[in-house]
């Protein structure tokens, strides 16, 4: 979810390799050498070398924000085999819960016919609240419906007892996208509060609310989230899973938080029998409660209207959309075109019925081979890892056993679930806005329904067809959608070095991510509990300071930079992935990193660093960009090449840069 002009002194024992020829005979060394521009200097600006020629033809198309040669590309691909998918549902007799979905999510005349009225019988309710009590009642419906007024939540392992599933609860509530956004006095984000509360008071006034009513309203809910954001703390802070966990459970959350009725909102929640939680900030909770308790019932009236509003506009006649899009969308991303209307079912359908698309979609994307050639990397890619281990001198014997035996123990989970999900409980066939009611319902009481529960290890948290990839510290896991094993990421026709370098190296930086900051503090059975011997923690604790020093020093533009705390888990991942899907691809002993490449003017290991940087070639509009150094934990595109590389011995030999280049 960039760029640094890195100064130095020129210089270089050897020169660089031969320029790359292009076109090339190959269809895939075209594309590889078509993205390049082989006049930039490898070591001075990887980046501009590996991708240059991507960017100097691309432009972000208007219906998106980022564009990226690999990520955009496969996303394209997927959502148009969805497409497919979901429209031969559709005009199925018997199209069964893709088909209703679908169909109605595309019935646009019924959909505008309904203005407001949807949401109408819920704005009245919100209207007659008469005291806190009910006010915090009613939030509890709206967390039901997929609204989380007041604060947020997730169900997952306890980070102490990994086999059991509580609730946990952190700071939320927020209609802008992050507390900063509040509380910032620079003058972008001052008239951008000014643009949200007008936005605001539009949507409400589209709800059927009177002008004068709406324009109050607005300025009293921006003013109450903005006592949210003044209580809640920075997203760097939240990184620490030590400092975020605090399982108090119901009795103890009622105690931290005396005034407000955590029975009635359970109840109202669907879960009046839950106990088991967890907090992620005692201090925000407590502040929730001394807020609340203080302010009036018509801002809360407000507030929980607006909540309703927000959450229902992309589902409602065409009014709301094109309001909900020229502020979230245009004003605050920089995105000039709404998407498709099939493409807004398409991501709707894959989102709340992921597994159930994704069964034809791996059918028709994902082939047999795919599946153990991926896994023989991860294979390989452990390996390099156990093999890199004993050459950190500042690591003692022990705790160098325990991470070895960690990172055997994780599981690769690839392309899709051994169980699918069942939606037989999903209710679907109505209109389009009693569908997507349903399908947050369903989500809401699936989740809920674990707490308490034994965890589920086989359970899948991406759809097949997301391109996308993760680590789960809890379950000790690295998963890999099938919609992130398609060219340009992996393919069984790729080259070696061209498969490590782009997908080899996702892989390195989802098993290094037990090795970050955050993921390190837990055991390899998923429990959070020291591990490394305390000279070791706190050699490795000195070199994650570098790593967040380095990454403060990046800036996009002026004005701007790279938050190296936030960051400091991907950066780590980057830094470390990249390395182990290295040595991996060079004890291949399949493709010699000497022997002639499928790309002329690269030998094989160049064209491993090359596939490395071309799989983050991306274009991103002014907006969103700001917006992901305040939120995003993820470096920008091109500090994810130039960071983990100028600190790569391997890197500067292949290109033979010399000490003082702006890539060493």
């Amino acid at each position: 979810l960039l760029a640094l002009v890195l100064t130095g002194c020129p210089g270089r024992s050897t020169p660089p390799a031969d320029p790359v020829q292009a076109p090339a005979a190959d269809p895939i060394a075209a594309t590889v050498a078509a993205a390049m521009d082989p006049a930039a200097d490898p070591c001075e600006d990887f980046y501009r070398y590996a991708c240059g020629g991507w960017l100097d033809t691309t432009e972000i198309p208007g219906d998106q924000v980022r564009w990226g040669r690999s990520f955009s590309t496969i996303r394209e691909s997927n959502q148009s085999e969805l497409r497919s998918i979901l429209e031969e549902a559709a005009k199925a007799e018997d199209g069964g819960a893709l088909g209703a979905w679908y169909g109605s999510c595309m019935d646009t005349a019924a959909i505008d016919a309904r203005a407001a009225e949807p949401i109408q019988a819920d704005l009245a309710e919100a209207a007659a609240l008469t005291d806190l009590a009910a006010a915090f009642s009613f939030a509890g419906r709206l967390h039901q419906d997929g609204a989380s007024a007041f604060f947020d939540g997730g169900v997952f392992p306890d980070f102490k007892d990994p086999g059991l599933n509580i609730l946990h609860m952190g700071q939320g509530g927020l209609g802008l996208p992050d507390r900063d956004y509040y509380l910032s006095e620079d003058a972008d984000k001052v008239a951008l509060r000014g643009d949200y509360e007008a936005n605001l008071a539009r949507l409400l006034i589209l709800s059927e609310v009177e002008t004068d009513t709406a324009l109050a309203a607005a300025k009293r809910v921006l003013a109450f989230e903005t006592e949210l954001a003044t209580i809640s703390q920075p997203r760097e802070e939240l990184r620490d899973p030590e400092t975020t966990y605090h399982r108090i459970e119901r009795d103890g959350l009622q105690a931290l938080s005396p005034s407000l009725d955590w029975a009635a909102f359970f109840a109202a929640a669907g879960s009046p029998d839950l106990t088991t939680l967890s907090v992620q900030s005692e201090a925000y909770f407590a502040g929730l409660d001394a807020l609340l308790k203080a302010t009036d019932l018509q801002t809360l009236r407000d507030y929980l209207s607006w909540h309703i509003v927000l959450h229902a506009a992309p589902q409602l006649s065409e009014p709301f959309q094109q309001a909900h899009f020229d502020f979230f969308r245009a004003r605050l991303a920089g995105q000039r075109e709404r998407k498709p209307r099939w493409k807004e079912c398409a991501d709707s359908a894959n989102g709340t019925l992921g597994e159930l698309v994704g069964q034809e979609y791996v059918a028709r994307r994902f082939s047999g081979e795919s599946k153990p050639k991926a896994l023989a990397m991860v294979d390989g890619i452990v390996t390099a890892f156990e093999a890199a281990l004993p050459e950190l001198e500042w690591m003692d014997d022990v705790t160098r056993a325990a991470a070895i035996e960690k990172a055997r123990a994780l599981t690769p989970k690839i392309g899709y679930p051994d169980v699918w999900r069942d939606y037989s409980a999903l209710e679907l066939g109505g209109a389009w806005f009693e569908n997507a009611r349903a399908g947050d319902r369903f989500e809401s009481a699936r989740a809920m329904a674990k707490v308490g529960q034994p965890v589920d290890k086989t359970e899948w948290f991406m759809a097949p067809a997301m391109v996308n990839a993760y680590y789960n510290p809890l379950f000790g896991e690295i998963v890999f959608p099938a919609g992130i094993l398609q060219p340009p990421f992996f393919s069984q026709d790729f080259p070696a070095a061209m498969n490590y370098g782009a997908i080899g190296a996702v892989i390195g930086h989802e098993l290094s991510h037990g090795f970050d900051d955050s993921g390190r503090k837990f055991d390899k059975d998923g429990r959070m509990q020291e591990w490394w011997a305390p000279e070791a923690a706190t050699a490795y604790e000195e070199r994650a300071a570098c790593v967040e020093e380095q990454y403060n020093g990046y800036s996009p533009r002026e004005g701007l930079s790279v938050n190296g705390k936030l960051t400091l888990g991907e950066n780590i991942a980057d830094v470390a992935g990249v390395k182990q899907a290295h040595a991996a691809f060079l004890a291949t002993g399949g493709e010699p990193a000497d022997a002639p490449s499928a790309v002329p003017g690269l030998d094989n290991e160049q064209l491993y660093f090359v596939a490395y940087a071309q799989a983050w070639c991306s274009e991103a509009t002014p907006q969103i960009e700001e917006m992901l150094l305040t939120v995003d934990p993820h470096s920008p595109a091109p500090f994810r090449v130039k960071g983990p590389l100028s600190n790569f011995d391997a890197f500067a030999s292949a290109f033979s840069c010399a000490a003082g280049d702006a890539m060493v």
